[in-house]
């Protein structure tokens, strides 16, 4: 039987860190050159708030991942699935769900990370503005649309799961030729 209430406890978690991804988007570090009193130039960062919400994101997400994967005990543990096309479809959806899971990670942390380096050279006597290095344009953006992602296919796991482990109780398997007398 599906649990509504995990399913709606997981939407949440995953409208919260697609929530956090996309403010992270916004508010993404800027760098503008300046001049000091001893006319060397350097990189001035404005505030950094959008790696603390890429890493919020990014936990949420985890977060909404080992709960629907804890409860379905991750495949390996617990009931078999009833043979057939559910069982099919819960291992495609499993295989998937953990790969864009993979990718929705990889783009937060190291979203985060990027916007977490700042430049700390300045330079002298320079025509040459140094390097302000900054984060990339849809880092967080693209981490946006994997938990969507994540979340849909987290969701059709779990339900997929449901239906195909329902209906077998323990030890209810045919165990093949039976050896009783007629």
């Amino acid at each position: 039987m599906v649990s509504k209430l995990l399913l709606a406890i997981v939407f949440v978690l995953d409208l919260i860190a697609f929530a956090l991804a996309v403010a992270a988007e916004q508010r993404r570090s800027t760098a503008k050159v300046q001049t000091d009193p001893n006319n060397s130039k350097y990189c001035h960062y404005d505030k950094d708030i959008a790696t603390g919400l890429g890493v919020g994101s990014l936990l949420l997400l985890t977060a909404s991942q080992i709960l629907i994967m804890a409860v379905a005990r991750c495949l390996c543990c617990g009931r078999p699935l009833q043979p057939g096309r559910a069982r099919v479809r819960t291992i495609v959806f499993f295989i998937t769900c953990w790969v864009v899971f993979f990718i929705a990670e990889v783009c937060l942390l190291a979203g985060s990370v990027r916007n977490a380096y700042h430049t700390k050279y300045r330079t002298y006597f320079s025509d040459n503005p140094p390097s302000c290095e900054t984060l990339r344009k849809g880092v967080f953006g693209a981490g946006a649309a994997f938990i969507v992602f994540t979340g849909i296919l987290s969701g059709l796991f779990y339900v997929s799961y449901s239906r195909s482990s329902d209906g077998l109780a323990p030890g209810s398997r045919d165990t093949g030729i039976r050896m009783g007398s007629i």
